[in-house]
């Protein structure tokens, strides 16, 4: 009776923990149907929040690179589409991302707004941060800078720091098992490309390949951290042949 006992208990914890990490609040058309698409509403919510901290996360090894601005546009779409004005939010969380991009000041006051909107929800929590991992690792590494970035947003958002260090050294892994394609001919096979089409050719069947494959912060929702990896891993396989192609070209 007493093992039994134990058993519902250890059963019933686990219970829990899966609930709390388990209830999550979709982002989707239906839920911001009756949103009001001013710059004001979209700073103070949560997804306005997350833009600020991807532009803090972007900018901060000094630059936002091609493939950092091309990943961010395409997150600009799959944020505004669930707002009932896709145009008129698009544009503001544009100007959400330039306003923060290159303040270094509030990163901890921004990161700390996020948390206390979305502390109940540990799916969101992880999301989030899965994303901002991500976008460190796109380019193949991690700065110091984006470090300190990365772990400022962390501690302020109260993220677990053993579930902050697992995201970050799975990328790390991840990014250490890309292998570049061994020559020319592989790269442009991997675009769907011709040697002798032009750059502008290319560059538009670059572009559309990554908008395919890249990590999309609202299709991730409720999906495993794998989806992002692997999401993430094409992307840099792609941008990896592109770079190849543009050294031959030029």
């Amino acid at each position: 009776m007493g093992n039994l006992i134990l058993l519902l208990v250890i059963g019933g914890f686990f219970y829990w923990i899966f609930k709390s990490y388990s209830k999550y609040t979709a982002y989707s058309q239906e839920a911001f149907k009756n949103f009001s698409i001013t710059k004001e509403a979209l700073t103070k919510s949560d997804l306005g929040l997350f833009v600020a901290l991807v532009a803090k996360v972007a900018k901060a090894d000094g630059r936002v690179d091609a493939l950092e601005a091309e990943l961010v546009s395409h997150m600009f779409d799959d944020i505004s589409n669930v707002f009932p004005d896709p145009s008129k939010t698009k544009s503001i969380l544009k100007e959400i991302f330039n306003d923060e991009k290159d303040q270094t000041h509030n990163t901890s006051e921004i990161a700390q707004r996020l948390g206390q909107a979305i502390k109940r929800d540990k799916s969101k929590q992880q999301q989030f941060m899965g994303f901002l991992i991500q976008l460190a690792f796109v380019d193949g590494e991690v700065s110091d800078s984006e470090d300190l970035v990365l772990q400022t947003i962390a501690s302020a958002l109260e993220f677990n720091p053993d579930a902050y260090h697992a995201i970050y050294d799975q990328f790390e892994k991840m990014m250490q098992n890309i292998q570049p394609k061994a020559n020319i001919s592989d790269a442009y096979k991997l675009l769907g490309v011709n040697e002798s089409d032009d750059m502008a050719t290319i560059k538009k069947a670059y572009r559309k390949l990554v908008r395919e494959y890249h990590p999309d912060i609202i299709k991730s929702q409720g999906k495993s951290e794998k989806y992002m990896q692997e999401a993430t891993a094409k992307t840099q396989e792609i941008n990896q042949a592109y770079e190849m192609i543009k050294k031959a070209k030029s």
